[in-house]
């Protein structure tokens, strides 16, 4: 409504035509208008009155879904991003310049000849074709593209395109270990055909439990599966970052083996905090190359954190995370009776996350953090009486409302990190160095390293004049507020050189985060060594 286009008559028609008649069309060309081929919007103008014969994947997909039951999940397999139709028919004849196209010449060689080709799915055989043609009706187009190149010399290179999308579920759960529900049964399923199969075979599950959590809840979760009938091989480890190691991640590799569970049905679950779920993660993801499997989180640092997103991972040679992946859990169940287990360090643990989005992005959660945080830690994120104050009642729930949501909103449009520029890194940048450091002595938790980062963080911010002494005070006592810690010894000079350079290192430059008013920030390129030192005097004051 509020653009104004100012394309010919015809190229509107034809834009509005095909976004009618092609829906996954009609996103791309909000989402990602590069992809949207002359060819695909031709093709549809050209067979606007016939029945689509060669259907993409997409379309497939979607009939699949119109028929699905009504539950929250992965997709059965990874979708390719979404195809244009291919609306072939013996009534409307293909267009003649619906042909290959010829690239400009890179600098390093000079191209003779140069074609991109579209791939077709066809009895079960996929074709690489210029153009489309008669003999295709029935069959499926791709978005991926496979591209050649003749150089002068004689030599040949093949390019392939092939976007890849992931769909996973972030699902709240009042009660994930009631035997009336099947959430963590068949949740990861989301269409009729694979359900019905599921139901129809022998149920397996590898099921990874953290021993402080069996502990508690092990009669609970083993009676759950066997009300089920499924069959099972519990795994209760010690998840702790101690041992968060490629040898715990192949033990669990091995158990997926011997069970001989479905690679699509029958998903690895992980029942535990986020180290837990880093570990399982990692060993589903190299199983097969991508074994299906689920998070249950049940510390709060888990619930807001590391149940959300797309990455797992191991520390290696005495780094954080230096080996994972990158692969989304079929589905992430948050149950937040779990947190009511949890002693207060724990809680506040994983409130360290729930500030970092508040400081970045979020006034409203940095609010709630400042007003409630002591009756959140309390009452452990769980009913706050009214007793308490105003407002307090609906803190808890809101609080993880926002937590989530913002996460969510700063992670999917980057899950593969393609952008090193995240927002979300506020806290990171200092503390992996500080929490592997004190990982044997005097040990920091995940969110307790990532606490001291963020005070020395906003001590810097009011250092490079980004926020006021108010605004920093103001920030260090909510933190305070949530039994956070805002200062730490072993945070000196040396290691904050150190921490730099890792950064520069593995980030291609600084972008290091720092907020510029309560509940907002930027990403800056340009700090200094002076700056950290006299922010580094500032901060024990």
């Amino acid at each position: 409504r509020h653009l104004q286009f100012r394309s010919p008559p015809k190229m509107k028609a034809t834009m509005a035509l095909a976004m009618a008649l092609v829906p996954n069309l009609a996103r791309m060309t909000y989402a990602a208008p590069h992809l949207i081929t002359q060819q695909s919007i031709m093709y549809v103008q050209a067979a606007a009155v016939s029945r689509p014969a060669v259907r993409s994947s997409a379309m497939l997909q979607a009939e699949r879904h119109a028929s699905a039951v009504h539950m929250m999940s992965q997709d059965e397999q990874p979708r390719r991003a979404t195809d244009a139709k291919m609306q072939t028919t013996a009534e409307a004849p293909l267009q003649p310049n619906m042909q290959s196209t010829v690239e400009a010449a890179p600098a390093n060689g000079e191209v003779e000849y140069s074609e991109s080709n579209m791939l077709v799915l066809k009895d079960n055989t996929w074709r690489a074709t210029s153009s489309l043609t008669a003999d295709m009706i029935g069959g499926t187009l791709s978005d991926a593209r496979l591209s050649t190149r003749q150089f002068a010399e004689g030599c040949k290179e093949w390019k392939i395109e092939s976007p890849i999308t992931f769909e996973y579920k972030v699902r709240e759960c009042l009660d994930v270990l009631d035997p009336a529900s099947d959430v963590l049964i068949f949740g990861h399923l989301s269409d009729a055909e694979s359900l019905a199969r599921a139901k129809c075979r022998p149920l397996k599950r590898v099921v990874v439990v953290d021993e402080n959590v069996h502990a508690i809840y092990g009669e609970r979760i083993e009676a759950y599966f066997a009300h089920h009938n499924v069959k099972t091989s519990m795994l209760v480890l010690p998840t702790t970052e101690e041992n968060k190691d490629i040898e715990m991640t192949l033990k669990i590799a091995e158990e997926i083996h011997h069970l001989g569970i479905d690679r699509r049905l029958d998903p690895v679950i992980a029942i535990g905090g986020g180290v837990c779920m880093d570990i399982v993660g990692f060993a589903a993801s190299i199983y097969r190359r991508r074994t299906p499997y689920i998070r249950v989180p049940t510390t709060l640092m888990g619930y807001v954190d590391a149940s959300v997103g797309a990455k797992s991972g191991v520390n290696f040679v005495g780094k954080k995370n230096k080996l994972g992946c990158y692969l989304p859990p079929a589905l992430a169940i948050l149950d937040r009776s779990f947190l009511a287990s949890l002693d207060a360090r724990q809680l506040s643990n994983g409130a360290a996350e729930i500030m970092k989005m508040a400081l970045m992005k979020d006034r409203e959660l940095f609010d709630l953090l400042e007003h409630h945080g002591p009756q959140l830690i309390e009452h452990k994120f769980q009913r706050i009486p009214p007793s308490a104050g105003e407002g307090g009642a609906r803190a808890p729930s809101r609080v993880l409302d926002l937590a989530i949501h913002t996460m969510l909103e700063e992670l999917a449009p980057n899950l593969w990190e393609d952008s090193l520029e995240r927002l979300v890194d506020f806290g990171h940048v200092f503390s992996m160095e500080l929490e592997m450091d004190q990982l044997h002595q005097d040990k920091l938790f995940h969110g307790e390293a990532v606490a001291i980062d963020m005070a020395f963080s906003t001590v810097l911010a009011f250092v490079r004049g980004h926020i006021s002494d108010d605004e920093r005070d103001r920030i260090l006592n909510a933190m305070k507020g949530l039994r956070l810690p805002v200062f730490h010894p072993r945070f000196n000079e040396d290691l904050c050189e150190e921490a730099l350079h890792e950064r520069i290192k593995f980030s291609s430059g600084q972008k290091i985060p720092l907020p510029t008013a309560l509940g907002q920030a930027r990403l800056f390129n340009d700090i200094s060594l002076e700056e950290m030192r006299e922010a580094l005097i500032l901060w024990p004051e």
